[in-house]
C-alpha cells in the first residue's frame, strides 16, 4: 500500500500600519540614548588575555551587568555597568568593590 501525501503552501502578505508619530518617538529615544553619558565601573586592565579573563570572571560574578573591554592605548580596560544615576552607580560600585578591591567608579564623560 502506498500512501501519497500532497501540500499545498500559501504566500501572504502582511501590512502593518502605524503612526507616524512612534517612528519619530523611536528615533528620539534612540538619539537620546546614543549620546547619553553613563557611569561605569573599571574593575581591572592588562593586555588582551588578562582582560578577557577578567571579563570572563566578572560575568560569573556579576551577570546583569553589561560589561566591555575597552582599549586605551597600551592597556585594555575592562569596565562594567551603565548607570544614568549615580546613586545607582555608588549602591553596586560597593558591591562590585567587595570582589574587586581595586575597581574604580568613572564618571561619565560629557
Amino acid at each position: 500500500m502506498v500512501s501519497l501525501a500532497y501540500g499545498q503552501s500559501q504566500q501572504g502578505k502582511i501590512n502593518i500600519e502605524q503612526d507616524q508619530k512612534i517612528s519619530e518617538l523611536l528615533a528620539i529615544y534612540k538619539t537620546a540614548n546614543e549620546s547619553a553619558a553613563y557611569y561605569r565601573i573599571q574593575v581591572g586592565f592588562g593586555d588582551y588575555s588578562k582582560a578577557q579573563e577578567i571579563k570572563q570572571k566578572v560575568e560569573q560574578d556579576f551577570p546583569e551587568l553589561y560589561s566591555n573591554i575597552d582599549f586605551d592605548s597600551p592597556t585594555y580596560r575592562v569596565r562594567v555597568g551603565r548607570f544614568k544615576d549615580k546613586l545607582d552607580a555608588e549602591r553596586k560600585f560597593r558591591e562590585v568593590r567587595q570582589k574587586y578591591p581595586d575597581a574604580m567608579l568613572l564618571q561619565p564623560i560629557k
